[in-house]
C-alpha cells in the first residue's frame, strides 16, 4: 500500500474557529440589523471556511447565534455540538464570559489566568480582531461582552482531560489555527504536556502516567492521587517522560497492563500495537535468567504472563522502570512502574 492508497480524512474546524464565526454573526445583528445566512473567516493559516448561522436571537442592546461544529474526521467528543455567543454591549474592550458547557479556570499551569473562562489565548485573539475589524466598518466602539455557551458542554467535559485540569462547568475553547486535523497524536502529546504544566504549576510531588482506565484506576487507589496528577498518557510514554525530563515532578509512577510496560522495557516510547510487538525472545531470555518457565513460543503477553506468573511482572517492571530513567535522564525524577493485569490487580512493582 502506497500513501495515494490511503484514505483522504476531511478535516474540521476548531471550537475556537466555531465560537469566532458564531461571535460574528451576532455582531453583524448587533451592529448591522440583520443576521446572515451564514458568517465566514479567514482562519490563520489562511482557509477560509464559512458557516450557516442557527439559533439567532436578539434583544435591545444584545444579540447571539450559533453554529454547529464539524470536527471532520476526527472523533472529537464536541463534533456536532452548538457553539453559540451571545454579543452585548459592554465593558471596556473585549471580554470574555463562560455561558452554559463552558469552562472556568481554577488552577493554575494553563495559559489561561485562574477564574477567567477556559477560552484559550488563539481563539481569544481571533476574536479580538474580529470585533476590532467589525467596529471599524460600522463605526462603533469595541467595547463588547462575548459570553461563549456550548449546550450540554458540562456531560461532554467528563470525557475530556478538563475536570483533572482544574476547568469546572464545561468544556474549553480551543484551537491554534482553527483546523481540526484528524486523529492527532500531537493533540493527545499537548494534552500530557498541559496536565505536567498544571501538576508543576500546583507543587504536585507525585504524578503517575498510565497507559488506560484499568491501570489508571489501580494507580490513583494505591497512591491516593488526586485527579490532577493523573496524566492520561495512554500510549505515548515518550511523549510524557522527555516533557518530564524537561520540567521535572518529584515523582512520577507509571501505570500499564503487562503487554504495553513489556514494550516500554524493550526501548518503545509508542506503545500502540501498530508501532511495535512484544519480542518474546527477549521477554523469553529475561524469564529464563530469573529461574522462570521459558514464554518464547507464547502467543500473547498475557499468556507469558499466565505461564512465568507475577514475578515475570516484576522483572518487567523493574527493567521498565529502568528504561524510564535513560529517557529522564538527570531530572531529579523518582520512578516506579505499576503493572496491572486486566482485572485491575496489581502483579508487579519496581522502583520508588
Amino acid at each position: 500500500m502506497t500513501t495515494a492508497d490511503l484514505p483522504v480524512l476531511r478535516r474540521g474546524w476548531t471550537t475556537g474557529a466555531c465560537a469566532t464565526a458564531a461571535a460574528k454573526g451576532a455582531l453583524l445583528r448587533l451592529w448591522g440589523g440583520t443576521f446572515p445566512a451564514e458568517v465566514g473567516l479567514i482562519l490563520p493559516r489562511g482557509e477560509t471556511p464559512v458557516w450557516p448561522l442557527v439559533d439567532m436571537a436578539a434583544g435591545p442592546d444584545w444579540a447571539e447565534c450559533g453554529v454547529i461544529k464539524d470536527a471532520g474526521d476526527d472523533p472529537d467528543v464536541t463534533h456536532g455540538a452548538l457553539i453559540r455567543v451571545r454579543a452585548r454591549a459592554a465593558g471596556t474592550g473585549v471580554t470574555f464570559r463562560a455561558g452554559d458547557g463552558v469552562g472556568t479556570v481554577t488552577l493554575p499551569g494553563l495559559p489561561v489566568p485562574v477564574g477567567e473562562p477556559a477560552i484559550n489565548p488563539v481563539p481569544r485573539r481571533m476574536m479580538t480582531e474580529m470585533v476590532a475589524e467589525l467596529a471599524q466598518r460600522f463605526g462603533r466602539v469595541p467595547d463588547i461582552e462575548l459570553t461563549v455557551s456550548i449546550p450540554g458542554g458540562a456531560a461532554l467535559a467528563e470525557k475530556t482531560w478538563n475536570p483533572r485540569l482544574g476547568i469546572e462547568g464545561g468544556l474549553s475553547i480551543l484551537g491554534t489555527t482553527g483546523v481540526v486535523r484528524p486523529f492527532s497524536c500531537a493533540a493527545w502529546i499537548a494534552s500530557i504536556h498541559r496536565g505536567i504544566d498544571v501538576a508543576v504549576a500546583n507543587g504536585l510531588p507525585h504524578v503517575a502516567g498510565c497507559t488506560g482506565a484499568t491501570s489508571e484506576t489501580a494507580v490513583q487507589r494505591l497512591y491516593g492521587l488526586p485527579d490532577h496528577a493523573m496524566l492520561d498518557m495512554g500510549d505515548f510514554a515518550g511523549g510524557l517522560i522527555k516533557y518530564l525530563a524537561r520540567h521535572p515532578v518529584a515523582r512520577l509512577t507509571i501505570g500499564g497492563g503487562f503487554a504495553k510496560l513489556t514494550k516500554l522495557a524493550q526501548g518503545a516510547r509508542d506503545l500502540h500495537s501498530k508501532r511495535g510487538q512484544v519480542d518474546f525472545a527477549a521477554l523469553s531470555a529475561l524469564s529464563v535468567a530469573a529461574g522462570l518457565p521459558s514464554v518464547a513460543d507464547a502467543n500473547t503477553a498475557m499468556e507469558a504472563l499466565q505461564r512465568a506468573g507475577p514475578p515475570l511482572a516484576g522483572l518487567v517492571a523493574k527493567e521498565a522502570c529502568q528504561a524510564v530513567g535513560e529517557l529522564l535522564r538527570d531530572a531529579p525524577v523518582t520512578v516506579d512502574v505499576v503493572v496491572v493485569d486486566r482485572a485491575g490487580a496489581i502483579v508487579g512493582r519496581a522502583g520508588g
